[in-house]
C-alpha cells in the first residue's frame, strides 16, 4: 500500500507531450471518445477490462464484411482466397510484434483459452503424480484454476511465489520455491491488479536450471509494452486481442515450435487435420493443428490491423506515455485523505493500472458515483479473489489507463474523488 510521496516519479502535466506520442491525434481514431454521458464526454479508464478499438481496425473488419466475406483454406475463388491471405497475414502480422516465427502463433478465443490450451495439452502430457507446479499469488483466475484443476487431477503439487508488503512479487526464496520437482512455472507478466511487472529474467532463469516449462500470461503486457518472446526466455505466452485496440473474441498463444509439435490437439474437428480414415486421423502443420472448425476470420484481420496501430505508435512510446501519466496519477492521488493504493509506488516498476479504495466506500458504490461525473472505473474483486484477500479487503476500485488518456482526464479522477469523500461524508 502507498503511503508516502517517496520515490514517485513527479511529472507536471505539460511535459506530458514529450514523450512522442500524438495524443490528440490519436483521439480522433476513437470516434467513442465524443460521446457525451450525463453531459459530459466520458474518460474511459477502464482499459484493463478492454481497450477501445481505433477507426482503422473497424474499417479492417467492415472490408471483410463488404468486400470478400468468405471462409478461409476452403475455397479456390477470389472472395476466400483475400480472406486467407488476410486472415493468415495477421498471423505473420502478430508473429513480427512478439518476434517470433508465424507457425509458433495460434490464434485462440482469449488469454484464457491460451492458458487452458496449455493445461489441457501439454499439461495433461507433462505433469505427473508428485511433479510441482508454480505460480504466484497475484494470478488472474484464468492462471491460477486450470492450474489447480490439472494438479488435482495429476496428483500433482501447487506452490506460490509470495508478495512483498507494497505488491511486488517476493522472490527471495525462488531456489526453494521452484525446485528439482518444479515441472512447469506461470505467472502473469504484469498485475491486473496491482500494475506489478514482474521479475521475469529471474524466474526464467530459475526455472530453466531445474528444466521447468515457462508460461506467461501477457494479457495486461502485450498492448503496453514491447515484447520479445525470445528475449524473454518463456516457452509460451499469452495474451487477448480486444484489451490492445482489437476485437473481443481473438486471442493469441505462442509457444515453442518443438512444444507445439510435441503436443496432442486440443479441439478437434475441421481444418486442424492432415488426413482423416475411418480408422484413424493425423493433424495439420502448426498453427493450423491448433485452429479447429471456422475461426473467428474477421476478428483475426482485425488483430491484425490492431497490430499495425500499435507498432504504426512504437511501443516504446506507449509504455514511456503511461509511465508518465501513472506518475501524474499517482502525484496527485496519494494528497487525497482515506485514499488507500495498492502496488508499486514507483511507476518505473508498474503499468498504467492503480487500484485503490476510499475510507470505507464500497469500490461499487464509489464507481457509480465516478460514472455520474462520466469516468469510467472498474471495481471488484478483478477475477483476483485471492489476491484481494490478500490485500485484506473485499474489492476494489481500479482506474487503468492507456494510449487516447490524458493528463485532463487525471485531474478530473481526482476531482471526482474529492468529491466523492464530500459525497460519502469522509470530509
Amino acid at each position: 500500500m502507498i503511503d508516502t510521496r517517496d520515490n514517485i516519479l513527479e511529472v507536471a502535466p505539460e511535459t506530458l507531450a514529450g514523450h512522442g506520442l500524438d495524443v490528440a491525434a490519436i483521439r480522433q481514431d476513437f470516434p467513442i471518445l465524443e460521446e457525451i454521458e450525463n453531459g459530459l464526454k466520458v474518460a474511459y479508464l477502464d482499459n484493463g477490462a478492454s481497450s477501445l478499438r481505433p477507426e482503422p481496425v473497424v474499417n479492417s473488419m467492415l472490408e471483410y464484411f463488404h468486400k470478400f466475406n468468405a471462409n478461409i483454406h476452403r475455397g479456390v475463388y477470389r472472395w476466400s482466397e483475400e480472406a486467407t491471405r488476410r486472415y493468415e497475414g495477421a498471423h505473420r502480422k502478430v508473429a513480427r510484434f512478439i518476434n517470433a516465427h508465424p507457425r509458433e502463433v495460434i490464434f485462440t478465443r482469449n488469454t484464457t483459452e491460451g492458458l487452458n490450451l496449455v493445461a489441457y495439452s501439454w499439461g495433461r502430457t507433462n505433469v505427473h503424480q508428485g511433479d510441482e507446479i508454480v505460480s504466484t499469488v497475484i494470478e488472474h483466475h484464468s492462471n491460477l484454476v486450470p492450474w489447480q484443476i490439472l494438479a488435482a487431477e495429476k496428483n500433482a503439487k501447487l506452490r506460490y511465489i509470495p508478495m512483498t508488503s507494497d505488491g511486488q512479487l517476493d522472490i527471495t526464496d525462488l531456489d526453494t520455491i521452484i525446485n528439482e520437482k518444479t515441472k512447469l512455472v506461470t505467472f502473469s507478466h504484469m498485475s491486473n491488479v496491482l500494475g506489478t511487472i514482474s521479475p521475469v529474467e529471474k524466474i526464467v532463469k530459475r526455472a530453466k536450471e531445474v528444466g521447468a516449462v515457462v508460461v506467461l500470461d501477457g494479457a495486461q503486457s502485450a498492448p503496453h509494452m514491447q515484447v520479445d518472446v525470445a528475449a524473454l526466455g518463456c516457452d509460451f505466452y499469452a495474451f487477448s486481442g480486444h484489451k490492445m485496440l482489437g476485437p473481443t473474441g481473438i486471442g493469441v498463444l505462442w509457444g515453442r515450435k518443438e512444444l507445439l509439435e510435441a503436443m496432442p490437439p486440443f479441439l478437434t474437428g475441421g481444418d486442424m487435420i492432415r488426413d482423416v480414415t475411418l480408422a484413424r486421423s493425423t493433424w495439420n502443420d502448426l498453427p493450423w493443428k491448433f485452429e479447429a472448425g471456422t475461426p473467428s476470420i474477421a476478428e483475426g484481420i482485425g488483430l491484425g490491423a490492431a497490430v499495425d496501430y500499435l507498432t504504426n505508435l512504437g511501443m516504446d512510446k506507449i509504455r514511456q506515455h503511461e509511465i508518465e501519466l501513472t506518475a501524474y496519477a499517482l502525484e496527485q492521488m496519494v494528497e487525497i485523505p482515506d485514499l488507500t493504493i495498492y502496488g508499486p509506488v514507483d511507476a518505473q516498476l508498474r503499468g498504467g493500472i492503480i487500484s485503490f479504495n476510499l475510507g470505507e466506500v464500497h469500490p461499487h458504490d464509489l464507481a457509480t458515483l465516478l460514472d455520474r461525473e462520466g469516468i469510467a472505473v472498474r471495481a471488484g474483486h478483478h477475477c483476483c479473489q485471492p489476491l484481494i484477500e490478500l490485500l485484506e479487503t473485499t474489492a476494489t476500485t481500479r482506474a487503468s489507463f492507456y494510449i487516447y488518456n490524458t493528463p485532463e482526464e487525471v485531474d478530473r479522477l481526482v476531482k471526482a474523488l474529492y468529491k466523492a469523500r464530500t459525497v460519502f461524508h469522509l470530509a
